[in-house]
């Protein structure tokens, strides 16, 4: 079906799409195109994208734009609690249910419903949902009478949903459900010139909304946000403007302004490399990149050890995976991390009672000094979970995950 592009272009006002790339243009038109046609809509994309646009899209260009839209964050709502929030419960189905409740697929009926990170649902949950698609049936919390809804399902997710499915944490039947339609949101990096026009629209909204005078980027400015490879896509794109146009209020802002703003552990993107590299995110990939730091760790703390207890650095090390020079007895050069960023200290062999208090173990495992690092880098940020990810470069779903693993919280 050809789509005029007056219509695209009017979607993308009237939704607060910026952006003129190829990528963002075919997921706008893919999105009016299945609009009218009344099939489940799965749309893939990283983490701040903007997945959330086109489900509006797609409800207010369909035949249930007068019914209601209801989005619901699957991953926000504890696994305990998330049938009785979809589908409802009775009265009595568990402690706290003091009375009846309708769930959104029953307030919905009729409409539309978003499950947004919907592969964060839960096994018995992805069973339920699998009968909606096939039946429109569900049954209510503690209840035993089967009603029928009559919903559209559009959802979405930053997962690689293929892996998902091998490693048994997403139902097969119900991936190839939900992605009758697949509609992929382009990351922030691949778009292009897209960047600046969304740095200069972040930019004038945050000096209308705040009363401000609008900051304005210069070329070395406008360059350097489009190397950049901006991990946490639009979203991270709208913060670092808003705090660029709070401290640099009305000045023309450059590169050397703009650059503090930016985490330093993703400065430089290559579009050509990263399109023949491109990966699915991949928790094996941030589990691989944590132990590379962690033996790197392990070998600088063999290095002390062996001085500390009189050895020298030349002594082998226990970490096989690589050999690493021999180095002088009598400094040390230890490169660590301090707030995100590399710092080279050198230590003198005989000042080592700071290292000896910190008592660590050359026998410690993977997963203590997997633990250990996590500790102290959450000690570090002051138990900033954010801070922490952005630091050991691992997703904060990553480390919240850890914290819940090794009884860190």
């Amino acid at each position: 079906m050809e789509i005029n592009p007056a219509l695209i272009t009017e979607t993308k006002s009237r939704f607060g799409i910026v952006g003129n790339s190829p990528a963002l243009m075919a997921a706008v038109t893919r999105a009016i195109q299945v609009a009218p046609i009344d099939l489940s809509v799965l749309i893939i994309g990283e983490s701040g994208s903007g997945k959330e646009f086109f489900p509006k899209i797609i409800h207010n260009y369909g035949a249930r734009k007068h019914s209601k839209y209801i989005a619901v964050n699957c991953g926000a709502i504890p696994e305990g609690t998330i049938d009785s929030e979809l589908f409802g419960h009775e009265k009595g189905s568990f402690t706290g249910a003091v009375s009846s409740r309708k769930g959104y697929f029953e307030e919905a009926d009729g409409g539309t419903i978003f499950l947004d990170e919907v592969a964060e649902l839960p096994l018995t949950t992805q069973a339920r949902l699998l009968r909606v698609l096939e039946s429109g049936e569900f049954l209510k919390v503690g209840s035993s009478t089967v009603q029928k809804t009559n919903i559209r399902i559009v959802a979405a997710t930053n997962v690689d949903m293929l892996k998902a499915v091998e490693e048994g944490r997403f139902r097969e039947d119900l991936y190839y459900r939900l992605s009758t339609v697949l509609i992929t949101i382009p990351p922030l990096r691949d778009r292009g010139s897209d960047i600046a026009l969304l740095a200069r629209k972040f930019a004038a909204d945050f000096a209308e909304k705040y009363r401000t005078e609008a900051i304005t980027f210069d070329d070395s400015a406008r360059s350097l946000i489009m190397q950049y490879r901006w991990p946490g896509n639009v979203r991270q794109l709208k913060n670092v403007v808003e705090q660029v146009s709070l401290f640099e209020e009305g000045n023309v802002v450059t590169a050397d302004a703009i650059a503090p703003y930016m985490p330093q552990n993703a400065t430089v993107y290559s579009p050509t490399l990263s399109q023949a590299k491109a990966s699915a995110h991949s928790y094996e990939n941030e589990r691989e990149a944590l132990f590379s730091m962690i033996f790197r760790l392990q070998r600088e703390i063999e290095t002390l050890k062996n001085i500390v207890m009189g050895g020298t650095a030349s002594q082998p090390l226990l970490d096989t995976r690589s050999n690493v020079a021999p180095v002088d007895s009598s400094i040390v050069r230890y490169t660590g991390y301090e707030n995100g960023y590399p710092q080279d200290d050198e230590y003198e062999a005989n000042d080592v009672s700071e290292v000896e208090s910190q008592e660590i173990s050359s026998s410690m495992t993977l997963e203590d000094t997997e633990r250990e690092t996590i500790r102290r880098s959450l000690e570090r940020n002051g138990g900033r979970r954010r801070a922490t990810a952005q630091e050991l470069n691992i997703s904060e779903r990553t480390l919240y995950r850890k914290i819940r693993e090794y009884g860190l919280e």
